[in-house]
Order: structure tokens, then sequence, then C-alpha cells
């Protein structure tokens, strides 16, 4: 009888032991991104390292630098945590969040009903419009958006501006991370024929290389943009504090000022009020 009650004892204290582990990993897979990115005191961010002014290395240092992160640095010391940076492809980067390898993607991204969809978006901090780069010297046989038919556009796969060249009929061709002067001298040789892209990010990728016969199309001002930080939907909490630091730091002038600093003293943070848009 001893024996028995013995046994039952042993497994009653075994079964306490399996439920206690039951509750603390369950209590651990209850963890929120946020409370791991606090526990970790460190948020990392997925970027390109190669958009200039966005997100691109100085010359000099190799530091990594950039309107978009610069940005997310001053957002993680406001928030006590350290940073890592990720650099990859575009592509990559909504692949990224989605799986949770990053908390975060920074590299100038347009909000749009689309992303939404899929992921949370900040509150905006840059805003903006399209334009296209074309040869000077026959703007390269573009009179408007609507005549692009045809036409060799530069980009990465799933970027809004690709996706406006291949609704007008473009004909795609496909980079990977690569750099302002990449695209810049394909356009030149005549590989491709233009480049549809923020008007901020082109005037500065032209300035950089006067070199070349290439020139902002007078007449193509188009689609209205928003840019901010991309996230994964279920952090909620994240999302939350990611917003209440853009919004005080755009309320105390220091995107502005890092605007003015990134794109020759322009100011992103608000869009110019006499600009004709095409649709």
């Amino acid at each position: 009888m001893k024996s028995n009650r013995f046994f039952l004892l042993l497994v009653l204290i075994a079964v306490s032991v399996l439920a206690a582990c039951n509750n603390s990993n369950s209590e651990e897979e209850k963890k929120t991104a946020w409370e791991e990115i606090q526990d970790a005191e460190s948020i990392k961010i997925a970027t390109s390292g190669t958009l200039y002014p966005t997100s691109y290395h100085e010359q000099e240092t190799n530091d990594l630098t950039g309107f978009d992160v610069e940005i997310v640095k001053e957002l993680a010391n406001r928030l006590d945590l350290e940073v890592e940076f990720v650099e990859m492809g575009f592509d990559g980067m909504l692949t990224a969040v989605q799986t949770g390898k990053v908390d975060m993607a920074a590299n100038d991204i347009g909000i749009t009903e689309e992303r939404k969809e899929k992921f949370a978006l900040s509150t905006p901090y840059k805003h903006s419009y399209g334009t296209a780069i074309v040869r000077a010297d026959d703007l390269s046989g573009i009179e408007s958006i609507d005549d692009l038919e045809g036409k060799k556009a530069a980009g990465a796969a799933t970027t809004n501006f690709m996706k406006l060249a291949k609704e007008k009929g473009a004909e795609e061709v496909i980079y990977d991370n690569a750099t302002n002067e990449q695209y810049l001298r394909d356009v030149d040789n005549g590989r491709t024929d233009v480049i549809l892209n923020d008007v901020y990010l082109q005037r500065l990728a032209l300035a950089a290389f006067p070199e070349l016969d290439l020139t902002i199309h007078p007449d193509i001002q188009y689609m209205p943009s928003e840019g901010g930080l991309l996230m994964n939907k279920e952090n909620e909490k994240l999302i939350t504090e990611v917003n209440e630091v853009i919004e005080e730091m755009l309320e105390d002038g220091t995107i502005r000022d890092l605007s003015k600093t990134f794109f020759n003293g322009a100011d992103v943070t608000e869009l110019p009020e006499d600009i004709e848009f095409q649709k």
C-alpha cells in the first residue's frame, strides 16, 4: 500500500513539473515583439544601404547614414534602444518584416492601400511625388506619363513606381539593390529608357553624376505620396510606440531638420502646393 502511495506521489510531482514547464513555455510564447525588443534592448531594421540619400554609406568612413537611417537612429534613441541595421534589397525587406527576421523596414517606403492590407505603416513623415529621369537629348522619346508603351523602365520589382510603369505598358528591367549610378548609366547608354521614382531622390541622383546626359522630364509629375516605416501588423505595441515618437519628432522639428540636411534644404514633411499631377 505504501509503495502505491509513493508511486502516486511521484506521478503527481512529475505532472506538476510538466505543467510548470508548459506554463513557462506558454508565457514565453505570449511575449510580444515589443517585449522581445525591450528584453534585447535592441531593434532590428531592414534597409538597403544603396539608396542615396535615404540609406547609403558615406564614402570616407563607410558609415551607414541617410534620411530614413537617421530618423530610425533618433527613434531608437528616444526609445532607449540600440539599432541593428540589416542591409538587403527592397523585396527582401517585405519578407523579412513578415517573417519577423527584422522589426521594421526603413527605405523611402511609400504608404499605399495595398501595403496597408498586409503591413502596418507608421505615421507618414515624408510627402513627395513621382518624376521620370530620361535622356536629355530626346527625352527618351517620351512625351507624357501615358507614353511609356514599349519603353524600358528600370527599377525594383515591387515598388509603386515599377507597378505604375508596368500599368502604362513599359517593359520592366528589374534591379536588385542596385546603386543610383547603375540605374543612371543604363539610361544614359540606352540599355533602359526611363527611371520612375521620387522627385527628391531623382534630383539628388542627377546632381551626383552631372557628366551624364540625363534630365528630369519637364512634363511628368504624378502620384503624390506619403512615406514612413513598415512593420508587421501583428506588432501592435511596437506600432503604437513608433508612431508616438514619429509624431513627437515631427512636432519638434527633428524630421524637418533632417530633411533639410539630406535633401539640399528641401522640407519633405509637407507636399508642395503648386504641382499639377498627371494620373
